[in-house]
């Protein structure tokens, strides 16, 4: 049995890529962990400075492998959201580089929920974003409650994880669900572009600035301009901004190096 979750490097750049595309890419134990290792991989690695996540096969990821959920030798419905889910949306969230998110085709359940947590999603123009939990007697979970109404809104959010409607990538944009739709034929090059722009800006800027936007999602302004205070302060001590200064200045291309 191959790997389920294919990982490819191109300069600094880590692509990981969920591979179960004979079940749609849904989630059993072994993906969810196996996803956990490689987002702590690239964490790690200095000389990673994006993440781009995307699926093999028709299918983004559609959610839980529900022949696993319904095991009774399974690991349970605890064990898969404490376990599973919510280490991957920590790493996501947590981690202090662009992640990006490709999404390839249908993202349902968890699978949407995972995508809407990367920092810049595009999706496919077939693509579609599905809150299936309600199908089957669940609540949204992976985030879905959090992020989902602080994208698109308290109503669209109710409406659409209550019917559970299928929302093209059109129209995922349309809401501010996601960044942007592509042809189905350009969604990785275009991903890879992204990811590589991403990956030559200066990374510490960027991942202070993740830390600031998710410390906004419950901060009042005066606290979040304190923050905003001190990671500027930071900022403006690394090598990337004595670049970029010097850069001005001299009328060029600023060389980051991530530092």
């Amino acid at each position: 049995m191959g790997s389920t979750v294919l990982q490819e490097i191109n300069g600094q750049v880590v692509i990981l890529t969920l591979n179960r595309p004979e079940k749609f890419n849904s989630f059993n134990r072994e993906m969810s962990l196996q996803l956990q290792d490689e987002l702590k991989k690239a964490a790690n690695n200095s000389e990673i400075r994006a993440i781009l996540i995307s699926g093999t096969g028709k299918a983004f990821c559609a959610g839980q492998d529900l022949s696993e959920a319904i095991d009774a030798n399974g690991p349970g419905i605890d064990a898969i959201v404490r376990e599973h889910y919510n280490p991957i949306i920590t790493l996501i969230r947590n981690i202090e580089k662009p992640i990006v998110c490709a999404v390839n085709g249908v993202a349902a359940g968890a699978g949407a929920n995972i995508a809407l947590c990367c920092d810049i999603v595009l999706a496919a123009e077939s693509a579609s974003f599905i809150q299936a939990f309600s199908k089957i007697g669940l609540i949204p979970d992976s985030g879905g409650t959090f992020f989902l109404p602080r994208l698109i809104g308290f109503q669209r959010a109710s409406a659409l994880t209550m019917l559970g409607d299928k929302v093209s990538a059109a129209e995922a944009v349309s809401m501010g669900m996601i960044y942007k739709s592509v042809e189905d034929t350009l969604l990785m090059d275009t991903a890879m572009q992204i990811s590589q722009t991403l990956a030559n800006l200066p990374t510490k800027a960027l991942g202070l600035t993740k830390k600031l936007l998710n410390q906004s999602l419950s901060n009042d302004l005066n606290t979040q301009l304190e923050c905003e205070l001190e990671e500027q302060v930071s900022a403006a001590k690394s090598y990337d901004h004595s670049e970029g200064i010097k850069a001005f200045l001299e009328k060029r291309k600023p060389v980051f190096k991530g530092q």
